[in-house]
């Protein structure tokens, strides 16, 4: 570490605010559904999940390769283009954070680069391959895979508890969420903490500390963990809130259905090197669970905002990252600048988010109940409700009305 110089030290720290909201923004994949069940108390919650994220960290390097070695040419990036690409992607993290909706820290990440770098070096330094293949086809199919697993699961479990006694299965499927949050929060360090892990790397490789190729160095493995783990503990509240109780109403077999699905295609993709949105595999596993149980719905204007949200992050976090870059080119007063562009930034947006606190003392609750859509109001009505509940109401004879005497 003795070559490491003052600028690829910014770089390095810039990395781990971006990993530390990173943390607390994608929280909410791994307990937002325990916590909107009562599976689990707030901030006992967010305390395991972290946990589980620092130990998650230290499983695999996979993804780290595909960021470090895989995006972009190393070769022709610098440690100017890679603060850009994380000022790009921090506040994109912080402005989707402030307004709840979850979106994805990784493809934040990504386009970041992929920004700074077309705007550094030109489109040739961007490997479209792997960005098609291990980024653009993952983020359409984690969600779909994710949101049949869980749909499937659903089912399953209300048809095999369909004669069991409520409270009894309750109880054994709030346990089994627990178990599944874990796994979530397990996933989400093997494949999110490994993504800075790899812009960290190439930092280091673009300042020739370490040869091209190289893994991870294990301070940066430790400190990637640590980062994630802190930003973990303090909960993201606000997208918690919306992925528990704002996408669609959950009861614990669906709540342990939806972690299950999310956690077993998060695993798989961390396994072969992709680098998948665990935001879009969790959202996708909620909504599909939501619509396995009978009579469940989605809160689909909710949803749209977040398909919204998804479909901006890279070209978002891209423009942001390119115009840093385009300042970082000046020189070191054009770094300066754009540090100071970035604290302003993100204090503004905290500031902003003091006027209406949401933490783990009212993240269940919903102030203003959205009115059910077109799409919503339409399943309600044509889909059967829980065995169980059909009950027949005979309306009760209306009373005749009083005889007033004639007026003269």
């Amino acid at each position: 570490m003795e070559h490491i110089t003052l600028l690829l030290a910014i770089v390095i720290v810039t990395a781990l605010v971006f990993d530390f909201t990173n943390g607390f923004h994608d929280t909410a994949n791994a307990m937002a559904t325990t916590i909107s069940t009562g599976a689990l108390k707030p901030k006992t919650a967010v305390a395991m999940s972290a946990v589980l994220n620092l130990v998650g960290a230290f499983l695999s390097v996979e993804v780290a390769k595909t960021i470090s070695s895989g995006l972009v040419d190393e070769s022709g990036i610098s440690p100017e283009v890679i603060f850009a690409a994380l000022v790009g992607a921090i506040l994109w993290n912080l402005l989707t954070w402030l307004i709840g909706l979850p979106s994805s820290s990784s493809h934040a990440l990504m386009g970041g680069l992929i920004g700074a770098t077309v705007a550094s070096v030109g489109f040739d330094a961007v490997n479209g391959g792997v960005v098609v293949t291990k980024v653009l086809i993952p983020a359409v199919a984690a969600p779909l895979v994710a949101g049949v697993a869980a749909f499937l699961a659903s089912r399953l479990t209300y048809r095999l508890g369909r004669n069991a006694d409520p409270k009894a299965t309750g109880k054994g499927y709030r346990a089994g969420q627990i178990a599944s949050a874990g796994l979530v929060s397990l996933a989400h360090g093997t494949n999110d903490a490994q993504k800075t892990m790899g812009i960290i790397t190439l930092a280091l490789v673009a300042g020739n500390v370490i040869a091209p190729g190289s893994n991870p160095p294990l301070w940066v493995i430790v400190s990637a963990g640590v980062a994630i783990a802190l930003g973990t503990y303090l909960g993201g509240w606000r997208i918690i809130r919306t992925m528990g109780k704002g996408l669609t109403d959950l009861q614990p077999q669906q709540g342990f259905a939806a972690q299950t699905g999310a956690a077993s295609v998060i695993l798989a993709s961390s396994n072969l090197g992709f680098s998948l949105s665990t935001t879009h595999s969790c959202s996708g596993a909620v909504m599909g669970a939501g619509l396995g149980r009978k009579g469940g719905v989605v809160r689909w204007s909710t949803a749209t905002r977040m398909f919204v949200a998804w479909g901006l992050t890279l070209p978002a976090a891209g423009l942001v990252a390119a115009g840093s870059e385009f300042v970082t080119q000046q020189g070191d007063w054009g770094v300066a600048a754009v540090a100071v562009f970035l604290v302003i930034s993100c204090a503004a947006i905290w500031f902003v988010s003091r006027r209406q606190v949401v933490d783990h003392t009212n993240v269940n609750d919903i102030e203003e109940q959205e009115p059910a859509g077109v799409v919503t109001t339409a399943i309600a009505a044509v889909t059967p409700p829980p065995a169980g509940e059909l009950k027949t109401t005979i309306p009760a004879p209306a009373e005749p009305e009083p005889v007033r005497p004639a007026t003269v």
